[in-house]
């Protein structure tokens, strides 16, 4: 996702609620957020689908990388010689 442009993505609720047509399309076309505010305070974000969907696979994948290390941080890792013959003797079957 990109990155926020405060002098086009941050738009108060009023401006929002005038404009949503024209809000979906800022954000379909320039693919990034667009930040909603109340009282001067961001309140939402709207973002494309298909960015929000990248954003998430690639949250997913920093968990999953955490973990991990987690994991071998508690010994309960495995060496590479160990997971190297585990996926080879996989891909034989």
């Amino acid at each position: 996702m990109q990155r926020i442009n405060p002098e086009e993505d941050i738009r108060p609720l009023s401006d929002f609620r005038a404009g949503v047509s024209s809000c979906i399309q800022q954000v379909t076309e320039t693919k990034r957020p667009l930040v909603i505010t109340q009282h001067g305070k961001g309140v939402a974000v709207l973002a494309d689908v298909g960015e929000f969907e990248a954003m998430q696979a690639r949250l997913e994948m920093l968990e999953a990388i955490y973990k991990a290390e987690t994991q071998i941080d508690e010994g309960r890792g495995i060496s590479h010689d160990d997971a190297k013959a585990m996926v080879m003797k996989g891909i034989s079957r």
